[in-house]
């Protein structure tokens, strides 16, 4: 990855806006760890710049989740190129999340993981989700599953082909890799990360026992949707702050 020629004046990427969206993908990233979600150095976040739609946040590669903080996130342009930061994206985190927030206005976070539930859920027959629990309905009608597993994603073309898969879903299985969350907030992409896990925990155990499980009658799946998300952008931001007292608590050095 290149740095911008010395002639162009780099962008203003001090504000506290931009440090603020820093510190909460830095906690994200260690809670993620905290839950199990990550999957050694392979799974990567990603943030648009506020006030730079053409730039996002990214984790450098070769770093365990655990290990991140605000300043050693990278910040990169559309077209690969690392405007700030030490270090280079992942080659699949930059072809899957620049393709997406390049094609995706409306994804300005978009998470990636292989967690172990909701990725084994990628991998059986039929839709991911049963509907069965009340945590999953949080995700009733937003998700996608991109059915064809090609490998990685090393190139524009397989990065624009998942994008392309998403239609207007929030939730991305895919089948025989893991999951994306998209999300117009750092705190939204958390909180949908976070309970999307536990829904699919909760229905893989209810799987485990052998016994039959029932699907919530759709009109009262709709329903308990639309309750849930009547408040949802709120709940994400208190949940996000939640996580964030823990860690300056526990990890203050992830504001670092």
């Amino acid at each position: 990855m290149l740095r911008p020629p010395a002639d162009r004046p780099p962008p203003d990427l001090s504000t506290d806006t931009i440090r603020t969206a820093r510190e909460e993908l830095a906690a994200c990233f260690r809670m993620a760890a905290r839950n199990g979600f990550e999957e050694g150095i392979c799974n990567h976040f990603s943030a648009v710049v506020p006030g730079h739609d053409d730039l996002f946040i990214v984790n450098p590669y070769g770093y365990a989740f655990r290990e991140l903080t605000a300043s050693k996130l990278l910040i990169c342009d559309l077209n690969g190129t690392v405007v700030e930061g030490e270090g280079e994206p992942e080659a699949t985190a930059f072809y899957i999340h620049a393709e997406i927030h390049r094609r995706l206005p409306r994804a300005k976070v978009v998470f990636h993981t292989h967690m172990p539930y909701a990725t084994a859920l990628s991998m059986t027959d039929g839709p991911p989700l049963i509907w069965a629990g009340q945590t999953a309905l949080k995700f009733y009608g937003r998700t996608a599953v991109d059915e064809n597993y090609n490998g990685l994603a090393l190139d524009h073309r397989e990065g624009a082909r998942i994008a392309g898969t998403l239609g207007d879903a929030d939730i991305l299985f895919m089948k025989h890799h893991g999951v994306l969350v998209l999300a117009p907030t750092i705190a939204e992409a958390w909180d949908d990360l976070y309970y999307l896990e536990r829904a699919a925990q909760v229905q893989v155990l209810a799987m485990s026992t052998g016994r039959t499980v029932c699907p919530v009658d759709p009109a009262i799946a709709e329903a308990a949707y639309r309750q849930i998300r009547e408040g949802d952008a709120a709940s994400a931001r208190a949940h996000l702050a939640a996580i964030r007292r823990q860690l300056n608590a526990e990890e203050p050095q992830y504001r670092h």
